[in-house]
């Protein structure tokens, strides 16, 4: 499939926005939180995680809302993405001698809203780049090329911590710095080329009028019962996903230990499994063609779900980097199908508005399962029971996603408004 200008730019950010989740979700800022000498567990993460899932969420319906409005788009994606870079290079002035580490969990926060901030405009702008037909392989690809680009600022990144060493906070710091500037440099492409296509035309009081249609979507949204019953099945499915990401670093440190696992070995299977996401997000892309993405979704959850059981028994490294080969396997193309297919069914004049909604399904999933493995270890005092308090997320979403039609039976009454 050749990809257009447009695609490709819209493509780059998702090369740009995945090296900060790779490098401060998920690796680097779990290690330095845990250097602080007054950081009780790496495990507490999960904690401001969800806050921060939490302020994008009350923020996401809103935002999105007033974003469908014409040339409004763009300026909100803007605004978002720039605060994230900025608070991703910001991370890099705090140090774990200094023991500040609420200012870390401060740049943390604003970090994380300005990524998922950004990410309802950018996921929005999926209607505008692309049809309906090419909608899955070039949302798969820009997850695809997101995991195999990250490789490079992570990996230049992990170089620098190797040979500085992995206990100095230096080359961590470092990696921030890396990570902002590869996020902002492929953020350009998409301003320059990427236009806002489907809108609504501006209209006195822009802000009044947007909570008014904000209610009313609201409202009316179980008459879209595809959207609804898909949001519904999202909402649990992706917290696991979500929680994964976020949380293996410091389960996998908490289980097996650091004396079993060095952070070098551990940043290293991470980097291995974004090598494996990038050629099985491509080719869910390509088997949602042939089977559907319905399929291929319900075949992530599985895979996942096996995943959580085989997370369990963990003893060995090599368990660490098999499990990270599985969950690579259907990360990428679990995360791009359902943003394609929900782009698919949504209106797409009031594409921010739904995504807005997307997002806070998803964030508000995102809380639950941090939250939950956190509370788990501390009931428990075990870490690894708290991969199990995931299962029932991914079990509940199969249950609502299989009721959902396949995607050639989607109604088309679905898709219009109130």
């Amino acid at each position: 499939m050749r990809l257009s200008r447009e695609e490709k730019s819209w493509i780059l950010y998702d090369c740009g926005n995945s090296a900060y989740s790779m490098a401060v979700t998920t690796a680097l800022l779990p290690i330095v939180f845990g250097m602080f000498d007054n950081v009780k567990s790496s495990m507490d993460l999960g904690y401001f995680s969800s806050i921060a899932s939490i302020l994008v969420a009350v923020l996401s319906p809103i935002l999105g809302t007033i974003a469908d409005y014409k040339d409004k788009k763009k300026r909100f994606f803007i605004f978002f993405a720039f605060l994230g870079i900025i608070s991703t290079a910001a991370l890099s002035f705090v140090s774990p001698s200094s023991g500040q580490w609420q200012l870390l969990i401060l740049f943390f926060v604003l970090s994380a809203i300005g990524f998922s901030g950004s990410n309802i405009f950018y996921d929005s702008f999926l209607v505008d780049v692309s049809s309906d037909d090419r909608m899955d392989k070039v949302s798969t690809r820009g997850f695809a090329f997101g995991y195999i680009s990250s490789v490079i600022p992570f990996g230049i990144s992990l170089a620098l911590i190797y040979f500085m060493g992995m206990d100095n906070a230096t080359g961590y710091q470092i990696g921030f710095i890396i990570t902002a500037l590869w996020w902002g440099l492929l953020t350009l492409p998409i301003i320059n080329d990427v236009k806002q296509r489907h809108y609504i035309e501006p209209e006195p009081r822009p802000v009044i009028n947007s909570f008014k249609r904000l209610a009313d979507t609201f409202i009316h949204i179980r008459n879209h019962k595809t959207v609804f019953v898909f949001l519904i099945a999202y909402f649990f499915y992706i917290d696991g996903v979500d929680t994964i990401i976020k949380m293996v670093v410091p389960y996998a440190t908490s289980v097996l230990g650091e004396n079993s696992l060095d952070t070098f070995t551990l940043l290293g299977i991470l980097l291995i499994v974004q090598i494996i996401a990038f050629p099985f997000s491509i080719l869910y892309g390509n088997l949602a063609k042939r089977f559907s993405a319905r399929t291929m979704i319900i075949a992530g959850i599985f895979t996942y779900i096996i995943s959580c059981i085989a997370a369990f028994f963990i003893s060995t490294v090599w368990h660490i980097f098999i499990l990270g080969a599985m969950i690579g396997s259907a990360q990428g193309g679990i995360q791009a199908l359902s943003r394609s297919y929900f782009a698919r069914i949504v209106p797409k004049e009031n594409s921010n508005e739904f995504f807005g909604f997307y997002n806070i399904f998803g964030k508000f999933a995102a809380i639950v399962g941090p939250t939950l493995m956190s509370l788990t270890t501390t009931i428990t005092g075990n870490a690894r029971y708290s991969v199990l308090a995931i299962i029932p997320l991914f079990l509940i979403g199969f249950v609502i996603y299989i009721s959902l039609p396949k995607d050639q039976n989607i109604d088309s009454k679905d898709l219009t408004l109130y």
